[in-house]
């Protein structure tokens, strides 16, 4: 693990609101520090995989798959990893979140436009090794950045 300072953390801080629009340049004018201690600072972040990337936020609704779905899975503790890695290669998969206990320990999302393909992601879930426990339609989904990432230096300059 890697020890971080309030800079850092406000750089994290303002990453998380907008890193699209967000220039170091920017956060030069909102930290006490250059726009070039502040490229090596992200750097040094990516470096030591504190930022692993940088994802976009898609509305997948929008983009033409109106079904968002969420299935939760029980695997076997031992191979819950590597079934959360192979469930991530299966068409429509988008997202999947290991919880750390013995029932019900793999989330599933993925989306869709046609009700034939739910049952085909179920079924190739299935076939991975997976018990499915419940299918469930999604709504919206809220977003904040994490509020402990440098908020006090980024929210006092």
């Amino acid at each position: 693990m890697v020890e971080l300072d309030e800079i850092d953390y406000g750089i994290l801080q303002l990453l998380q609101r907008d890193a699209r629009n967000t220039t170091p340049v920017d956060m030069a004018d909102q930290l006490p520090v250059s726009a070039q201690t502040i490229r090596n600072r992200i750097s040094g972040l990516q470096d030591n995989d504190v930022i692993e990337g940088y994802v976009p936020i898609i509305n997948y609704e929008n983009a033409g798959f109106p079904i968002r779905l969420r299935f939760v899975c029980t695997a076997p503790v031992k191979e819950r990893s590597d079934l959360a890695t192979e469930a991530l290669e299966i068409s429509n998969v988008v997202h999947v979140q290991e919880i750390l206990s013995g029932k019900e320990n793999l989330h599933v999302v993925a989306v869709t436009n046609s009700s034939e393909e739910i049952t085909e992601i179920a079924e190739s879930l299935s076939e991975l090794g997976l018990r499915l426990e419940s299918e469930r339609l999604m709504g919206k989904s809220h977003h904040r950045p994490f509020n402990h990432f440098g908020t006090d230096i980024v929210d006092e300059q």
